[in-house]
């Protein structure tokens, strides 16, 4: 009798609630999958078609941090200033180009520094702004400026950089890291492979620090790239000379 209550309490799960399965590696190309079509779900119902993307280091500090913080900040600090106000104004922008429509919406990675500051700007706007996160003990923290329903959290670096690159009509890179190169040298790629043949205007903000950093000039001396390959970014340091780049690019097409 016993033997039989058992056979009748037992009840078999359906696959797609069964847990276990779904977080083993048998189930890792429905997890990827999952990471495409929940972003692109939320992304149609919210009426996003066209993001501004910002990539920047984790580590810039902001005023507020600035003030409970011993150290001075170094160089970085003034890179979360900059982020904000130009992000505020290109998201000022966007919600004038149409009455009732945001055209276009801030996108960051959703972590600390420049990527909060990102949202910061657009949110001190009134604006809707994106956050694509990644699962990482420096970066997964909560972000209160990136709309809710627009705050996306991802386990693989591929299919975040692809939501990065796919809605995308413009592009800014703050001084930043490895992460930072790897995605603004990705976009290059691509763009310089034709694999994205959409306009995509790119700003490297900062000269101070990318004329340091990368002398593209002996690329092109080493015939490694072209020199029209130079055109695929604007240098400055200028948050006005940026915003007019961007958005001039936007509305010339």
């Amino acid at each position: 009798m016993t033997e039989n209550n058992d056979k009748r309490a037992f009840k078999s799960k359906k696959a797609y609630k069964n847990l276990e399965f779904l977080n083993s590696k048998d189930a890792r190309t429905i997890r990827i999958l999952a990471e495409y079509l929940y972003p692109k779900a939320q992304l149609e119902k919210k009426g996003v078609q066209n993001t501004i993307v910002i990539f920047g280091s984790a580590r810039a500090p902001s005023p507020e941090e600035l003030e409970t913080s011993k150290e001075e900040g170094g160089k970085l600090a003034k890179y979360y200033n900059y982020t904000r106000e130009l992000t505020a104004k290109l998201s000022k922008w966007a919600k004038a180009l149409e009455e009732n429509e945001q055209t276009y919406v801030v996108c960051s990675g959703g972590g600390p520094g420049i990527m909060m500051a990102a949202n910061r700007g657009a949110h001190e706007e009134d604006a809707k702004n994106i956050a694509f996160t990644i699962s990482l003990p420096k970066e997964n923290i909560p972000n209160p400026y990136a709309t809710p329903d627009l705050n996306f959290e991802f386990h693989y670096f591929f299919t975040r950089k692809f939501w990065f690159s796919y809605l995308a009509k413009a592009l800014i890179v703050m001084p930043g890291g490895f992460g930072t190169l790897d995605e603004l040298f990705e976009i290059l790629t691509l763009i310089q492979t034709g694999k994205i043949n959409k306009k995509l205007p790119i700003v490297l903000f900062g000269k101070d620090y990318w004329q340091k950093l990368i002398n593209f000039d002996v690329l092109v001396e080493f015939g490694t790239i072209n020199k029209k390959d130079l055109d695929l970014f604007f240098l400055t340091s200028s948050v006005d000379d940026a915003f007019e780049f961007i958005t001039s690019s936007l509305t010339n097409k």
